[in-house]
C-alpha cells in the first residue's frame, strides 16, 4: 500500500537514539508495528478483543497516547506517528509501564485509516499538530476535507474526534474546516479542556512560553 503523494509531515528522523531506545525499535516496534494490508480492523490487533478502539495521529512525544492507555485498559489505542524519535519515545513509555493495549503505525495515518473498515474507531485525538503557517503550506494541515472525509468514514456515529492546538491561526482553520463537513458537530470549543484530558509535551511547552491552548471537540453524527 502506497504512501500519499502529497507529504503532511516534516522529517522522519532527529537526533541518534540512545542505546536503550535504539533497542526498543529493534525489539519492541515489530511486536506492536501495524501492517494496514494484513490487520485492517484494528481489534483484531489485541489479545483481548477492546471494548473501543482509540486513534491518535501524530503522537509527539507519546505521553498523552500512554497515559490514556494506562487509564483506559480495555480500550484499544493505536497511534500514529511518523517521526522515529517519537516512536522511540512511545516504546519507552510502554516498556516501563508495561502497557499491552497499545499498536503503533510509524508512517503516514492516511494509509491506515484507508485500510480501516468503516465505523472501526471510537475516538480520534490530533493534538498540536505541525500548524504549517506558511499560506503555501497551508493544505499540509492534516484537518482538511479530504481526511475529514478519512475520518467520518472510520469513525462510528456517536464517536469524539478531539483537537488542539496553541496556534490560533490552526484553531481557526479547523473550526473552518470540519465546521463546512456534514459529518461533525460541535461539542466543545474553548481555552477549558475536557475533564478526563491528558497534557502533552507540545502543550506543557507552549503554556511556559505564554500560548494559550485551544481544545476542540466534535462528534461524528
Amino acid at each position: 500500500m502506497s504512501e500519499p503523494s502529497s507529504r503532511l509531515f516534516g522529517r522522519r528522523k532527529g537526533r541518534p537514539l540512545h542505546v536503550r531506545k535504539s533497542a526498543l525499535v529493534r525489539e519492541l516496534l515489530p511486536t506492536l508495528q501495524i501492517d494496514p494490508a494484513a490487520t485492517p480492523d484494528p481489534r483484531a490487533l489485541f489479545a483481548v478483543p477492546p471494548v473501543e478502539v482509540w486513534l491518535e495521529i501524530g503522537f509527539g512525544g507519546g505521553e498523552h497516547l500512554a497515559a490514556q492507555a494506562a487509564r483506559h485498559p480495555d480500550i484499544g489505542f493505536v497511534g500514529c506517528e511518523p517521526f522515529l524519535n517519537g516512536v522511540a519515545s512511545l516504546l519507552d513509555h510502554i516498556d516501563r509501564e508495561q502497557l499491552a493495549n497499545i499498536r503503533i503505525f510509524p508512517d503516514d495515518a492516511r494509509v491506515l485509516l484507508d485500510a480501516m473498515p468503516d465505523h472501526a474507531l471510537d475516538r480520534c485525538f490530533v493534538l498540536f499538530a505541525d500548524p504549517w503557517p506558511k499560506k503555501r503550506h497551508a493544505e499540509r494541515r492534516f484537518i482538511g476535507r479530504a481526511n475529514l472525509d478519512r475520518l467520518a468514514r472510520t469513525l462510528k456515529s456517536g464517536a469524539e474526534l478531539r483537537l488542539a492546538t496553541d496556534v490560533a491561526p490552526l484553531a481557526a482553520w479547523m473550526r473552518e474546516q470540519v465546521a463546512a463537513h456534514p459529518a461533525f458537530v460541535c461539542i466543545g470549543d474553548g481555552p477549558t479542556p475536557p475533564p478526563d484530558w491528558v497534557a502533552t509535551r507540545y502543550e506543557q511547552k507552549g503554556l511556559a512560553a505564554g500560548r494559550q491552548p485551544v481544545y476542540l471537540g466534535y462528534r461524528r453524527v
